[in-house]
């Protein structure tokens, strides 16, 4: 009795240097990298709803912070899966980089200085009203 045992193998995905996508900055090629991915959005151009500025304005590097500014639907980030076409290569991942961060951090960072500049402005109102009663 001999058991026959095959896998079957996931493709890696393909890994471009920032240098490669840096070529893709323009209407004609337009690409960008979004937490390490490398997408081709040269096809959605006409129908970001955002129009095509907001994606050209970005194409060549990375649009990570831009993205995640916006404030995308789920439903935009399941629709950015199919024009994904690779990663960035290590030495060029975005945590490597002096001036990004990881994004979730960056938002609790975000909320917090928020909350901070609500709460101090809020609290020397409050405190000037019971002083002047």
């Amino acid at each position: 009795f001999v058991l026959s045992h095959t896998t079957q193998r996931m493709s890696s995905p393909k890994v471009f240097t920032l240098e490669e996508v840096k070529k893709h900055n323009s209407e004609e090629s337009c690409w960008f990298v979004i937490h390490d991915k490398v997408y081709d959005v040269t096809d959605f151009l006409e129908e970001h709803p955002g129009g095509d500025f907001t994606l050209t304005e970005q194409a060549g590097g990375y649009a990570t912070e831009g993205f995640e500014d916006v404030g995308h639907s789920e439903a935009a980030r399941k629709q950015m899966e199919k024009f994904c076409i690779g990663v960035i290569a290590n030495a060029d991942k975005e945590s490597t980089m002096k001036f990004s961060s990881n994004y979730s951090r960056v938002k609790e960072a975000n909320f917090a200085y928020k909350w901070i500049n609500f709460a101090i402005p809020a609290s020397v109102v409050l405190a000037g009203a019971y002083v002047l009663r």
